[in-house]
């Protein structure tokens, strides 16, 4: 069986755009230095793929001073895995 992992996203900066997903719950777009979230739902794009909303955006070093607590921010494993500031 063929798994399908093309992600339809909705809303956000890339709404009405396709990516690949690589079938994992969580789709991240790095757009001009910022994080953009994409998550994945039950919906189904006819039979090309499943649909993932747009989550909101994120600094890749976290949250900045005054604005947000960067102790509290809310990880981001692209931001992570490519060792931005944030939580380490």
């Amino acid at each position: 069986m063929e798994t399908n992992t093309k992600a339809h996203l909705v809303g956000g900066p890339r709404d009405g755009s396709t990516q690949d997903s690589d079938g994992r719950a969580l789709v991240e777009i790095e757009i001009d230095g910022m994080i953009h979230r994409y998550i994945r739902t039950t919906k189904e794009h006819g039979e090309d793929g499943t649909v993932y909303n747009y989550d909101g955006m994120v600094a890749p070093d976290g949250g900045e001073p005054g604005v947000e607590d960067p102790q509290a921010r809310v990880a981001s494993p692209k931001a992570d895995s490519e060792g931005h500031g944030g939580t380490h």
